[in-house]
């Protein structure tokens, strides 16, 4: 139950950080033009096509204790590198371009008129986005939301080069899956692959569900 249980945790704590960072970053590309806006859309899609390795190398660089994030963090007593911390980071960078392109693309579809007509009516561009854009963008957010999470359960090279392998601290569902085969204990692999598809099938079936009720 370890690896489920610690999957569970960095995905959850990986998707509350993925909606909070990318939400807005996602308004703002989807609602508003301005210069150097492929240039940041071409950084977030980076995690998409990289390797892992690679995004996993530079992340141990900067999250080490040498690091220039990991050195701050040092100094409070909290190290991030080979930790479930560092786990978290990883599947939050993996599953960062997932949310907000699909966030995004909601965005994109909310009809500008409506917004004009709020601001005609006295409303702040505040009120405005949480009483007019977001509720009806929401189909791209909660899409997002929920394939950030089955991305970052399914994490596996970055974790590896961040956070390693360590049963009990660090290995997640696909990193226990992958000690399994190469101890050739297949029944256990198989176990965990079971439910790792029923998981992911579930929380899919049940976006589906929502968007079509909601509809």
């Amino acid at each position: 139950m370890s690896p489920i249980l610690l999957s569970l945790q960095v995905a959850g704590t990986a998707t509350v950080l993925t909606v909070l960072s990318g939400l807005p970053l996602a308004w703002l590309l989807g609602r508003r033009r301005f210069r150097g806006k492929t240039l940041i859309e071409t950084t977030v899609l980076l995690p998409l096509v990289l390797p892992p390795t690679v995004l996993g190398y530079y992340l141990l660089v900067v999250l080490s204790r040498q690091g220039v994030i990991g050195s701050l963090f040092d100094r409070f007593g909290m190290e991030l590198a080979f930790t479930w911390r560092g786990a978290v980071i990883a599947a939050w960078v993996g599953s960062f371009a997932m949310f907000t392109r699909s966030a995004q693309a909601g965005f994109e579809l909310v009809d500008t008129r409506l917004e004009d007509a709020a601001r005609t009516l006295g409303r702040s561009e505040r009120s405005i986005f949480w009483h007019v854009t977001l509720p009806l963008a929401w189909r791209g957010v909660v899409a997002g939301t929920m394939l950030a999470f089955c991305r970052a359960v399914g994490e596996f090279g970055i974790t590896l080069m961040v956070a390693g392998n360590i049963p009990g601290r660090t290995q997640t569902i696909p990193l226990a899956i992958y000690d399994h085969v190469q101890a050739n204990r297949l029944d256990a692999a198989d176990q965990l692959s079971i439910i790792t598809l029923v998981l992911v099938a579930t929380v899919l079936v049940v976006v589906g569900r929502l968007t079509r009720t909601r509809s």
